[in-house]
């Protein structure tokens, strides 16, 4: 191997470390309820980069396959076609164990205390039961559950369940961390609230994050960039925005700004034509 082509291999492997996921030409399809031998495709011919450290959003409309492109990040799916790789390492078998997955709805176990909820991912790693608690308690403290760990999920507003499922994701110290509209289930005045704890969490050490919502001053509001996805069936990113909106930020604040509302109109103006060819699509 000459020198140029060993230099060549270092910058390769340079930019590799700072991708936290790369989709190359991914595409899901899946059996079809529809009869015997039909499929439909949920994502096709993804090529897309989540840089590390990055707060990636992704926008589109319903069924676009934005959630399947999440379960792929998780190693939860096994692209039909193309591959995923972990910082530079091809996710082919298993699950990602960089990533933590914070859904839609609740992962807590009903049974179990908040604190206990926050240390089981710790226990299933191997920790030792007096540690994992501690990290547990230590993370609620974090979310603003101080004094909490003893109550049940039952016993805890939509807020508080939110804010104790953050800890549980984040307490095992992923590298990336998956969500898929976590705060779309809270009334407007917690969601602004867990957004801005979200964005003090993040900032404390830049995990990579892929935020996937409907709500596109959220995406806005939050991320460093911003990806949408065509109209399903058989979706791909068509456009893709960088977020130049200075941090630290407080999304309350930052929606009020003259350079979010350009970004919001720029970016609805091409997700606004895929609502209405998806809507168009269900009317058919």
């Amino acid at each position: 191997m000459t020198m140029s082509a060993r230099n060549l291999d270092v910058q390769a492997n340079q930019v590799t470390a700072h991708q936290a996921l790369r989709f190359d030409g991914v595409t899901c399809t899946f059996a079809s309820n529809e009869g015997a031998g039909q499929t439909y495709t949920a994502v096709r011919d993804v090529n897309l980069t989540v840089r590390d450290g990055e707060f990636l959003s992704v926008v589109g409309p319903t069924g676009c396959g934005k959630s399947t492109l999440l379960n792929v990040a998780a190693g939860l799916i096994r692209p039909s076609v193309g591959t995923l790789s972990v910082f530079g390492k091809n996710l082919s078998q298993g699950l990602n164990k960089d990533a933590s997955y914070l859904f839609q709805a609740d992962a807590l176990m009903p049974w179990k205390t908040a604190e206990d909820n926050v240390a089981a991912g710790l226990l299933f790693h191997g920790k030792p039961k007096a540690e994992a608690l501690e990290t547990a308690r230590e993370w609620l403290v974090r979310v603003g559950l101080d004094g909490h760990g003893k109550k049940y999920p039952h016993q805890m507003s939509g807020g508080m369940r939110k804010r104790a499922s953050m800890a549980q994701a984040l307490a095992l110290n992923p590298r990336i961390l998956l969500m898929d509209e976590p705060f779309s289930a809270l009334d407007i005045q917690t969601r602004h609230l867990m957004e801005d704890e979200l964005l003090q969490l993040w900032s404390a050490d830049r995990k990579s994050v892929v935020f996937v919502t409907h709500d596109l001053e959220e995406a806005i509001s939050l991320s460093d960039r911003v990806v949408v996805l065509s109209a399903g069936p058989g979706t791909h990113p068509i456009a893709e925005f960088e977020i130049d909106l200075e941090r630290p930020r407080e999304v309350s604040e930052i929606r009020m700004t003259q350079r979010f509302l350009q970004l919001h109109s720029a970016i609805w103006e091409v997700l606004r034509g895929e609502v209405l060819k998806s809507y168009a699509r269900t009317r058919s």
